[in-house]
């Protein structure tokens, strides 16, 4: 058996062990490295690990750890609590502020933005009865329209590994295309769902007391209302303990955006910063660090460079290209995008197909920054999943006694994103831009 045929029955094996025993790809990608460099390639631990990223660990760990001071804090839901001021109160426009409350802290480092919203959004659809599986929606439809600014995550590891791969980063597109590509797909929903009355906590006495009590720095509630109603808010203003975080998330923006600091340093830098000034604090948002994601990527792409190694990327993009017609291969490759990143991480997907195409793109048969913004979106329009990170997260805040109906709607529409969604990412982002190449 070729080496090219056992790294690729290796990444499969990683996919379905990681999927069904819940085990993170990121330590599978770790043994895989070792398994395959060492004993097949007979590479020495310094040549199977060369493929660390470095960089993208440093950005990983800074961006979550600056993010564990104001989740924390409670930074985040005075500024919520700010866009409900700004909106009047009025409860029809709230939906649109988890949107892009979400969206922006994703496009700054958040990578948990969903996990920092979603309780609150869905906390305030229930007092108001909202429906809540409509709001739900445009929370994550927020996240991944913000998912790939420059400076997300997302955007960072794209952008890095197409530079340091020879290809020319588009930065703009790939950011752009899933923001208007969601902004989209949150206004059908939206026109879709808002008069519905949707899903609500059946338990009136649990929600009478969220109303008596409301969650610790949300919106203060006076009293019930329609989609259509304002809700009355308590001023609230920032304590003197969330002043430094406030000010080091503006320091952190600007001096990536403006400056182009490196995201990592910078994040780390402020987060220290703010642990000089109250260690207590530090030590608490170390916890928020998300090390699960952090060993995740960093693993997936250490096998990713043991793939390149062994000729696994060009064995497998020459038979793509075998296929004759570009347009073709890269529709096979966004379903398959879809349906893997349904279950699994939608990084993880990300980075082994574009690992994959390098080849092909290089061939200057198709356009890369509209295959990569179409896979992109390809590959996280389906994240409503509940077996994805932001889909889990989203199900794990709804009132127990919806949450098994909650689940059913999130299949069908994650269903219906796994059929439609990789062919209109297709056909919209990627088909323009290569009957142009």
């Amino acid at each position: 058996m070729s080496a090219e045929l056992i790294c690729v029955i290796v990444l499969g094996l990683m996919f379905v062990i990681g999927t069904w025993r819940d085990i993170n790809m990121g330590l599978l990608g770790f043994v895989a490295a070792a398994g395959v460099g060492g004993l097949v390639l007979h590479q020495a631990p310094e040549e199977f690990l060369a493929g660390f990223p470095v960089d993208l660990f440093l950005a990983l760990v800074g961006l979550t750890y600056l993010f564990g001071f104001a989740q924390n804090n409670g930074v985040i839901e005075v500024i919520v609590h700010w866009c409900v001021r700004l909106v009047g109160g009025r409860t029809s426009l709230m939906p649109w502020i988890f949107f892009a409350l979400t969206a922006i802290l994703i496009a700054l480092g958040a990578l948990f933005a969903v996990a920092i919203i979603a309780p609150l959004a869905l906390s305030f659809a229930r007092k108001h009865r909202i429906n809540q599986f409509m709001v739900g929606l445009l929370v994550v439809h927020g996240a991944l329209a913000g998912a790939f600014s420059p400076i997300s995550v997302y955007g960072i590891f794209i952008n890095d590994y197409l530079a340091k791969n020879g290809l020319t980063p588009t930065p703009l597109s790939l950011f752009l295309a899933p923001l208007i590509f969601n902004l989209i797909f949150a206004l059908v929903v939206y026109f879709v769902l808002h008069r519905r009355p949707g899903l609500r906590a059946e338990a009136d006495d649990a929600l009478s007391a969220e109303t008596k009590s409301p969650d610790s720095g949300s919106p203060e509630i006076q009293s019930p209302g329609t989609g259509n109603s304002a809700v009355k808010t308590d001023t609230v203003r920032l304590t003197r303990s969330q002043v430094p975080t406030l000010i080091g998330l503006i320091a952190m923006a600007l001096s990536v955006l403006i400056f182009s600091w490196d995201v990592g340093i910078v994040t780390i830098t402020i987060a220290i910063v703010l642990t000089f000034i109250n260690p207590a604090a530090g030590k608490a948002a170390m916890t928020k660090v998300s090390w699960s994601v952090v060993i995740l990527i960093t693993g997936v792409l250490t096998y990713i460079s043991v793939l390149q190694a062994a000729g696994t990327v060009e064995w497998v993009s020459a038979g793509i290209s075998a296929i004759g017609i570009p347009l073709l291969a890269a529709l096979l490759l966004f379903y398959m995008s879809g349906l893997i990143s349904a279950l699994a991480s939608s990084l993880a997907i990300i980075g082994v197909v574009i690992a994959l195409a390098v080849p092909f793109l290089e061939s200057g048969d198709v356009h890369v920054g509209g295959f990569v913004a179409a896979l992109a979106i390809a590959a996280t329009i389906v994240d409503i999943s509940p077996f994805s990170t932001n889909g889990a997260m989203l199900l794990a805040n709804v009132h127990s006694t919806i949450r098994d109906r909650y689940y059913k709607q999130m299949i069908g529409y994650a269903g219906l994103m796994c059929l439609i969604g990789p062919g209109l990412a297709w056909v919209v982002a990627a088909v323009p831009t290569m009957l142009t190449t």
